[in-house]
């Protein structure tokens, strides 16, 4: 199979999209990437190509009313002229939740949007914005192929004991469990450090996705063990503006005592937490470290602190640990985060070489380290490419639509979660 594929990851200001080529069997290869930012207010849209060098710009005038519809008909002008009238095969979209019914990608069709749809409150953030750019893009172009890529499914196969809370059997079986998230970054550093260190690789392995929101997950041979989110992406480790793990206590306190219904907490938890309102400055690593404000400090000191913790808990659950590895905003471009967590980690064996992790190296341990350590850049958009490639490949031609009946567990559960 030849041919280019789009790559869309929509919210609510922006869309970042990509194009990669197909090519029988082989690595597909990144042909451009962009974003369109500013939707609702003065929208930009900038692409470069492979190399870097830009070939796309173009701004609208604040007050411009230019709704998801219209970018997305302008986004898809853009790339058929870019490819020069080639349309593309299909369109990947990342989708953040897939719930118990999709434990890998798949096409979408009606009854998979409805499914889809019914998980909406488990990502309040991410799912809405996912969903409304396969629905816009299905009135654009009807017959254009659409592939669903998510991010619960690189968890999927955890042991049931990693995926449990100690509630009621019956709402785990309705679907009130630990789904785990980030997951398309996972598989994508998953294979680029089958390729750096095998041996590694095929070990016990923690990966360290720091970026606005932020997780952990335990590897083992490459497959998912344990991850620090759970039923939906506000668990774990603080964030940017969400809390991360909380005592269950705390949302009865603020209804109960606060006054605070069940919209005003969820805005509170995803919205009005973690580094921002730690700091009372900024969410953005890069101030906080940069500041001398100590509200900053101790916004970075939590960071560290529960990124130390929870990695002992997945080491624990490993039994050991071969290898770490840092990705996504932070854990790419924030050495003085690396260096803090990796000093507190010592116990493991760990040992920094300083220079290296100063430099921005790949490898940041030193040769006498008893972990290695890496920093590996963070590639959502070659796994979607990879998985949507994959879809055409095993359901292109004998795709039918999906029934409602065949996903009828799944939407049941759904529905009762």
């Amino acid at each position: 199979m030849k041919g280019p594929i789009l790559i869309v990851n929509a919210g609510s200001s922006s869309i970042k999209f990509s194009g990669y080529a197909a090519m029988d069997e082989q690595e597909p290869a990144q042909l451009f990437k962009g974003q369109v930012e500013g939707i609702g207010s003065a929208p930009h849209l900038a692409a470069k190509d492979a190399s870097g060098a830009t070939i796309a710009e173009k701004r609208w005038p604040p007050g411009t009313k230019t709704d998801h519809e219209a970018l997305f008909d302008c986004l898809i002008g853009w790339v058929q002229a870019h490819l020069g009238g080639q349309k593309p095969l299909a369109v990947g979209h990342r989708v953040v939740h897939g719930g118990t019914a999709f434990a890998a990608a798949t096409r979408i069709d009606d009854a998979v949007l409805t499914t889809l749809q019914l998980l909406c409150p488990l990502a309040p953030l991410h799912q809405p914005r996912n969903l409304a750019a396969i629905r816009t893009i299905a009135a654009l172009a009807p017959t254009l192929p659409q592939v669903a890529c998510f991010d619960t499914a690189f968890h999927h196969d955890q042991q049931p004991v990693a995926q449990r809370f100690a509630l009621p059997r019956e709402l785990h079986e309705a679907g009130i469990k630990r789904y785990g998230f980030h997951g398309l970054s996972y598989d994508y550093i998953a294979s680029a450090l089958r390729e750096r260190a095998p041996a590694i690789a095929r070990g016990r392995v923690v990966v360290a996705h720091l970026g606005a929101g932020a997780s952990l997950c335990a590897m083992l041979n490459g497959k998912s063990v344990d991850t620090t989110m759970g039923f939906t992406a506000l668990d774990g480790l603080p964030m940017g503006t969400r809390c991360g793990a909380l005592d269950p206590g705390v949302v009865l306190y603020l209804n109960r005592e606060r006054g605070m219904n069940a919209d005003q907490i969820e805005d509170s938890l995803y919205h009005k937490s973690g580094l921002l309102r730690v700091s009372a400055l900024s969410s953005d690593m890069r101030e906080l470290l940069g500041s001398r404000d100590r509200r900053a400090e101790e916004a970075a000191d939590l960071f560290v602190y529960r990124i130390v913790r929870e990695l002992g808990a997945l080491v624990a659950t490993l039994g050991g640990l071969d290898g770490l590895v840092f990705t996504a905003g932070i854990g790419e471009h924030a050495p003085e985060i690396r260096r803090r967590v990796c000093e507190r980690s010592g116990w493991l064996g760990l040992v920094l070489d300083v220079g290296a992790n100063e430099r921005g190296a790949e490898r940041i341990s030193t040769t006498a380290s008893r972990v290695s350590v890496w920093v590996i850049p963070a590639d959502e958009e070659r796994t979607i490419a990879r998985q949507t490639i994959e879809v055409l490949t095993t359901q292109g031609k004998t795709h039918s639509p999906t029934s409602a009946a065949a996903l009828a567990g799944g939407v049941y559960r759904e529905k009762q979660a």
